[in-house]
């Protein structure tokens, strides 16, 4: 059983960056992978970036380049740096992580706009 609280959301203008954070309690160790995922209204959630079981990081080809993963083992935090935003990526930012049933936070919204 892992909890996990996203925060770091908000309002950022086009062009402008943000950090998110997700902050992991619980059984740590029954963690197998991290990642960050994003949903608008009538979409499926989608991939932004996910540790793999390897320690490697793959990206959604929308935010390749822009966005960088990144995580705190100690803190047992995973950051999600977010730079030259975009319009379109305003969504609601979901932290997951791989346990034995796979856990999600409760999201942190972000907005684009000028």
């Amino acid at each position: 059983q892992v909890q996990l609280v996203e925060s770091g959301g908000g309002l950022v203008q086009p062009g402008g960056s943000l950090r998110l954070s997700c902050v992991a309690s619980g059984s740590m160790f029954s963690i197998s992978r991290m990642g960050w995922y994003r949903q608008a209204p009538g979409k499926q959630r989608e991939l932004v970036g996910s540790f793999t079981r390897a320690g490697r990081i793959v990206y959604g080809d929308s935010v390749k380049g822009r966005f960088t993963v990144s995580r705190d083992v100690v803190k047992n935090t995973m950051f999600l740096q977010m730079n030259d935003l975009k319009p379109e990526d305003t969504d609601v930012y979901y932290c997951y992580a791989m346990d034995q049933t796979g856990s999600w936070g409760e999201g942190t919204q972000v907005t684009v706009s000028s």
